[in-house]
């Protein structure tokens, strides 16, 4: 169903805008002001493009600094709907999410560094401290949102594990330290012999399309080299170079989505990517890294003259939708700058200009709404598929690492951050 828009505000909309959208102007009745203006400002041409990061990273900043805020504990809230989400029956900020709030962790630490801003930097060691209050006795990471019970997740449990790492590096406080061996530990549980999760599958994902989980994996490397466990590197090796051997010949993932393995995710696609990429880098493995070259290579052949990227991919790398995934291009971005710096070769950061400049054109940097303002969406156009009419917490995390390694690269720092900075 749905209603004619007859507010005062949108019946005052200059003339060219009206010819954009047609008139009458129809909407679900979920929608509100908010969530349509924002999808008229991308039929619009999107908002205003900074050449300089700096503006962008600031205002990214700021809404995850909101997200924290807006909790009431220390986690990062999982997202923030301008429509009425009838999932969580309710517009506005959603609850804390131990998974994102782990990976936000490294984000903050490298601004706070990047910008010389030690306030961030106490963000994100109160969020690890949060971390382990809600750590399960096993050693896992739940999953879902705080509120939706505490079923362990594996994947989310390596997210948080980076979050961990880097609370440790900064501090030197073995607590967090302890909690990633046992959370290292709880993984280990999950891996079989042969490299392949028997367990611990999130009950808000798939259980049998979880390549994406060579994320998880490379948590589990980087806790093994960094914490002294060898047995966790070991196990780690196995679930990555298994997940090689199910990969395409062209580069594309079977079984790698949260929904629909037969046209995966954009957002999961670069999961396995990082996964096997930093993996082979901490695993010192080159068939790894050279998997992750495969899928990355064919990845950028997929970026349009606009900067923007399909949000689904069949088998021969063709979109299967006409949205966006915004995470997942960020992802891309970070994904191509780490190839860049590992292998030594530049040709990988060919992408990167066109696509931050796409996404930065997504970005509502003036809106009065702190929920709105400097987030990501979850897809371009704002009502595509993907966490339709939402700004993400791990979509802004994500857009925050590409513009803070894309001005690394420019200033020449990235190269001698090339390991510090590697878990975000």
């Amino acid at each position: 169903m749905t209603a004619v828009v007859s507010s005062r505000w949108i019946r005052h909309l200059p003339a060219r805008v009206l010819a954009k959208v047609g008139e009458p102007v129809r909407l679900s009745p979920l929608f509100n002001s908010k969530a349509y203006m924002e999808l008229l400002r991308e039929r619009l041409g999107g908002f205003a493009v900074e050449p300089d990061h700096r503006p962008h990273l600031v205002e990214a900043l700021r809404w995850l600094e909101n997200a924290q805020d807006a909790t009431p504990d220390q986690g990062f809230a999982r997202s923030y709907s301008m429509a009425w989400d009838p999932y969580f029956r309710r517009r506005g900020w959603q609850p804390s999410y131990p998974e994102t709030t782990g990976y936000i962790i490294p984000t903050l630490l490298e601004a706070a560094h990047h910008l010389e801003r030690p306030d961030l930097a106490d963000r994100a060691i109160r969020a690890a401290q949060w971390e382990i209050e809600v750590q399960l006795p096993s050693g896992a990471v739940q999953g879902g949102y705080i509120g939706q019970g505490r079923s362990p997740a594996s994947f989310n449990t390596g997210q948080v594990i980076f979050g961990w790492l880097g609370a440790f590096e900064v501090t030197g406080d073995d607590r967090f330290a302890e909690a990633a061996r046992r959370a290292g530990r709880f993984l280990s549980s999950c891996l079989g012999s042969d490299g392949t999760w028997r367990s611990g599958y999130s009950p808000f994902a798939s259980p049998h399309a979880t390549l994406f989980n060579a994320q998880a994996a490379w948590a589990l490397a980087e806790a093994g080299v960094r914490l002294g466990e060898p047995e966790f590197a070991a196990l780690a090796g196995r679930s990555l170079r298994m997940v090689a051997r199910r990969q395409a010949e062209s580069g594309w993932f079977p079984e790698c989505c949260l929904s629909d393995p037969t046209q995966p995710l954009l957002h999961t696609l670069a999961y396995a990517v990082r996964g096997l990429l930093e993996g082979g880098r901490v695993l010192a493995d080159d068939d790894l890294i050279r998997s992750a070259e495969r899928s990355a290579a064919a990845l950028a052949e997929t970026v349009r003259t606009d900067g923007s990227m399909p949000g689904r991919y069949a088998s021969d790398w063709s979109a299967t939708v006409g949205w966006s995934c915004l995470t997942g291009q960020a992802q891309m971005v970070n994904n191509w700058i780490r190839l860049s710096l590992i292998r030594g070769e530049s040709k990988w950061l060919e992408p990167v200009p066109g696509v931050l400049k796409f996404l930065k054109a997504t970005q509502n940097r003036f809106h009065s709404d702190p929920g709105i303002r400097g987030g990501l969406k979850g897809s371009s156009p704002v009502s595509g598929a993907y966490a339709r009419f939402q700004i993400l917490s791990w979509a802004t995390k994500y857009f925050a690492d590409a513009l803070m390694r894309h001005e690394q690269v420019k200033t020449g720092e990235a190269e001698a951050r090339l390991t510090e900075y590697s878990l975000a």
